[in-house]
């Protein structure tokens, strides 16, 4: 299974690091990463592969959004099927 990660917030120094040591920890690969700055404010979209990781997506979802409390971020994801339906609207 695929998901779509995103990541939203103030622009700071280690924010990739961090977001993809969590998907590391998990086992969860990045396919493919985009990221831009926008004046201050940091913007990522990554595809990642979610065939080998070992905890459910619930718990991935809760552990992302852990991580973006503590890092001042908001950090999303979504099923690659869900993300496609909600932008066929």
């Amino acid at each position: 299974m695929k998901a779509i990660v995103t990541v939203i917030g103030k622009d700071k120094t280690g924010i990739i690091a961090q977001v993809s040591t969590v998907l590391a920890d998990n086992m969860v690969n990045i396919l493919d990463i985009s990221q831009t700055i926008l004046q201050d404010y940091f913007t990522m979209i990554m595809l990642v592969d979610l065939s080998n990781m070992k905890i459910s997506f619930s718990e991935l979802h809760s552990i992302l959004e852990e991580k973006g409390k503590t890092i001042g971020l908001q950090i999303k994801i979504q099923r690659e099927e869900v993300f496609k339906a909600m932008h066929q609207i």
